[in-house]
């Protein structure tokens, strides 16, 4: 059965130029011209994945994002932004995308993001293999341990994998989709550098080069939810490699 996708997007040319590009690829597309279509059509259809711009008139992208992730509703989101600067997607993040492409966009980048979107919401296990480490970290913590029944601690951090809940200490954390999954793999992997092909093979099963800075704002948001005041941070950079998860 072809995966049902939900594209909102306000200028006409885009949204049939993307709509046909998605159905030839064998996506079943609904396309609307703004947010409040988009909601109706969300709750009327249940998609396995929204595809939504960020600018349109009425209930912007952002809004849409807001009212399903209250609402408790988990379909992966794509993003789709004029804006570039790290605030505008982080404000993407934060409403409850789980990934963003920037315009103007090449459809072959929508169509690797939408693979591996779909990819982690169908189940597919992208830890199975655990990913060989670029470098070892210095003084790295010990792995991780597993307590039964889904459940996987390092760094003093406990995840819970098949209910998608992490917490730091007693506190829990409100992760989208995509931060439970790096955190994930961080975690499976503590005191290990992960280098940045290995993680975005894992997370986003694409490598985007370089060049893409998409990668460092995950990093950066995640550590902002794991850090709390005079406690170790959690995330470390090893520049020019990667990252890794210990408490130091």
């Amino acid at each position: 059965m072809p995966q049902n996708v939900l594209l909102a997007e306000d200028d006409r040319a885009i949204r049939h130029a993307l709509e046909r590009a998605l159905t030839l690829e064998g996506y079943a597309v609904t396309a609307v011209a703004d947010g409040v279509e988009a909601l109706a059509q969300a709750h009327r259809t249940q998609p396995d994945v929204l595809v939504l711009d960020v600018m349109m008139p009425g209930i912007d992208g952002l809004q849409v994002c807001r009212v399903l992730r209250a609402e408790g509703d988990r379909t992966p989101i794509l993003m789709l932004t004029a804006l570039v600067e790290t605030a505008d997607r982080i404000a993407g993040l934060d409403a409850g995308a789980d990934d963003y492409v920037v315009k103007p966009f090449d459809v072959e980048e929508v169509f690797a993001r939408l693979r591996a979107l779909l990819r982690r919401t169908g189940g597919a296990d992208a830890f199975a293999r655990p990913p060989q480490p670029a470098a070892a970290a210095p003084g790295s913590a010990a792995g991780p341990s597993s307590e039964g029944g889904g459940l996987i601690t390092a760094a003093g951090l406990r995840m819970d994998v098949q209910a998608r809940r992490a917490w730091r200490g007693t506190r829990e954390l409100e992760l989208t989709r995509t931060e439970f999954d790096l955190l994930e793999l961080l975690v499976r992997n503590a005191g290990i550098v992960l280098d940045h092909a290995t993680i975005y093979d894992r997370i986003w099963g694409y490598d985007f080069g370089p060049g893409s800075k998409n990668l460092a704002v995950y990093v950066g948001y995640l550590r902002r939810k794991l850090d709390e005041p005079g406690a170790p941070a959690l995330i470390h950079t090893v520049r020019g490699v990667g990252y890794a998860l210990r408490e130091d």
